[in-house]
């Protein structure tokens, strides 16, 4: 049935639908109403054409579309002639599914292979280039070169964040030699006064902390990488014999002691060098049971004369030698001790038995105190916050107004050191004792005591 005509000035009140055709062969002949090779054509169309409608001429209406009503061509339609109407059928009733004839075949196969060929060499170049990079890297590396250049190079880029970001490249980690004690005491022996400077010989002996002889400390005179020198702590007459020599680090741990024999220190004997002593500490070693070093305590003649002399003569004045002076025989009854102990005579310190005449600084505790001030070879003057230096034979002043003047001399007869400090006891006249304790002395007269370490 013909569509009803309809014009601009009368709009239908629904448009017809409009429907995809399915294939069907044109007609020798047929019309094609629209020349547009996207346009749709609809089974009305069709009709028309086949029925042999002819467009008037002159007129192209929207889209290039004839539109008929009724079989009679609209005024204006687009005319065509049969051939041309026919190659357009031909065109436009192709086939979806057919290929078209004049597209070229696709070339998107041979352009993927040539992409993924240029990205396989691409990423074999830079592949070879990671491992020769990785290469030189390794053998800096190995060598502890180029590790600072590598974390600057890290610290002065701004650039965004990597996955690698998390790797640091650092120089060979070295493990740090632990302190060691490599050879024997260079002395063996020494007096229980103490005093005597004792020095071994090992690796990172700078980083010794403490150094206990016999569990007591003794302090650390000198200490380098390669040597230590400790003096030997004086400790109680009764403390004679063998006791060990322990040291330990700033964390209390015990340092590692591998002493085949003693070695040869500032002249000292030994029966071998120190080079042919010195073995090597390995890991194993440090976990090793650690070796002790052994020091012997033994007695000093010239200081067991000068102590006897002391407990001898405290209560019973040895007159038929030398004069005593009443009431302030102090000094005078300690330099007799000293002459038991060796010292010599001179001119500065003496005494004249056949005529009792004798200097003031044998006589006198302040004049004592000045010569010895004088004479370091003899004598190192301590205060009493270096109670732990003094040792048996050593000489006790007492001030007991605080004039700055020493109203008291004895001699240092004891010395015990405890957790809670160092106790000394001292022996001599006026104040007529073979052991009087410093505190308890301190405490009935006042005042305050100094020290002479002898050597």
């Amino acid at each position: 049935m013909p569509f009803p005509f309809f014009s601009s000035a009368s709009t239908p009140a629904e448009p017809p639908a409009r429907r995809r055709s399915t294939y069907r062969a044109p007609t020798a002949g047929a019309a094609t109403p629209s020349a547009d090779p996207t346009m749709e054509v609809t089974p009305d169309d069709t009709a028309a054409a086949d029925a042999g409608a002819t467009p008037d001429a002159g007129a192209v209406p929207e889209n290039g579309a004839a539109l008929v009503t009724g079989g009679t061509p609209v005024a204006g339609a687009l005319r065509a002639e049969p051939a041309d109407l026919e190659r357009r059928a031909e065109r436009r009733a192709r086939h979806r599914a057919e290929r078209v004839r004049n597209r070229r075949p696709s070339s998107g196969a041979t352009r993927r292979f040539m992409a993924l060929g240029c990205a396989s060499a691409i990423l074999s170049v830079s592949a070879f280039g990671a491992v020769a990079a990785s290469a030189v890297d390794d053998t800096k590396l190995a060598s502890g070169e180029g590790a600072s250049d590598t974390v600057a190079s890290a610290d002065s880029a701004d650039s965004a964040p990597s996955a690698a970001d998390g790797d640091v490249i650092a120089a060979p980690v070295s493990i740090a030699a632990r302190p060691a004690v490599t050879s024997g005491l260079s002395t063996a022996a020494a007096p229980f006064t103490g005093g005597t400077q004792v020095t071994v010989a090992g690796e990172q002996l700078d980083q010794v902390a403490q150094v206990a002889v016999g569990g007591v400390a003794a302090p650390i005179v000198a200490a380098t990488p390669d040597q230590l020198t400790f003096q030997v702590p004086a400790v109680a007459d009764t403390s004679l014999g063998d006791v060990a020599v322990a040291f330990t680090d700033a964390a209390g741990a015990p340092i590692a002691v591998a002493a085949p024999g003693t070695a040869t220190v500032a002249g000292s004997a030994a029966p071998a060098s120190l080079a042919a002593q010195l073995i090597e500490i390995d890991e194993a070693a440090l976990h090793a049971p650690t070796q002790s070093l052994t020091l012997t305590y033994t007695s000093n003649p010239a200081i067991d004369a000068q102590r006897d002399y002391v407990l001898t003569y405290w209560s019973s004045y040895n007159t038929a030698q030398y004069t005593v002076l009443s009431g302030v025989d102090c000094a005078n009854f300690t330099s007799q001790s000293l002459v038991a102990r060796g010292w010599a005579m001179d001119a500065g310190w003496y005494y004249d038995r056949a005529t009792g005449a004798m200097s003031p600084s044998w006589s006198s505790s302040t004049a004592m105190r000045d010569w010895l001030y004088g004479r370091p070879d003899l004598a190192t003057p301590l205060d009493d916050s270096q109670r732990g230096l003094v040792k048996v034979g050593d000489i006790a002043q007492f001030d007991w107004d605080g004039s700055g003047d020493r109203d008291h001399t004895a001699v240092v007869t004891r010395v015990e050191h405890t957790a809670n400090g160092t106790a000394v006891w001292v022996g001599g006249h006026t104040k007529d004792a073979d052991y009087w304790n410093v505190d308890e002395a301190l405490a009935s007269g006042g005042g305050s005591v100094t020290y002479f370490s002898l050597r």
